[in-house]
């Protein structure tokens, strides 16, 4: 209390529920667009198969035309089931198109999600910064002189910055263990 300490620990203590929430919001996001997603392949599946199905079949009775296996009315249902699956063929790459679309749109959570974890991210560097900085100001006296004030600036993100950032976890674990943890 006397540090200072009281009023920024329990502002730190009070947004825990906060990151908690949005945390299961991106958990429920996520989560979300994964069903969509695969709603829209199971709903796309079938129509890709009737298609390949399809095309494999007429194929067949195509090459059985080319080897002369097919006579005039055989020949008869040949094109007249070609021209019915060739103006099926429209139809079904629009609905597929449709969901192929859905799953696009299922993937929109990633930016919403994106700022809410970017937002915990930055709330957990700042507990970390003042959990660090209250632990050295508790530290005894005889103790505080021996602390590597390297290790207090956090996660490095560029290592060649320069030597005062913290490179690993063993300079985590050092800076704890000289502090009697």
């Amino acid at each position: 209390r006397e540090l200072g300490y009281d009023r920024l620990l329990e502002k730190t203590a009070a947004s825990i529920p906060d990151a908690r929430d949005r945390l299961d919001y991106v958990v429920k996001m996520t989560e979300q667009a994964a069903v969509r997603a695969l709603n829209a392949i199971e709903a796309a599946q079938p129509i890709q198969d009737r298609l390949g199905d399809d095309a494999e079949r007429l194929s067949a009775n195509w090459q059985k035309l080319f080897d002369k296996q097919l006579g005039v009315e055989e020949f008869k249902t040949l094109v007249a089931g070609t021209r019915d699956y060739l103006a099926d063929v429209p139809k079904q790459t629009r609905a597929t198109n449709a969901q192929l679309l859905e799953i696009m749109m299922a993937q929109d959570f990633q930016d919403l999600t994106g700022q809410v974890i970017k937002k915990i991210t930055l709330l957990a560097q700042d507990m970390e910064q003042q959990l660090v900085h209250l632990l050295v100001d508790l530290v005894p006296a005889d103790v505080r002189s021996e602390i590597d004030r390297g290790l207090l600036n956090g996660p490095v993100v560029n290592a060649a910055a320069g030597p005062e950032v913290v490179t690993s976890q063993n300079q985590v674990d050092d800076l704890l263990a000289s502090l009697g943890f």
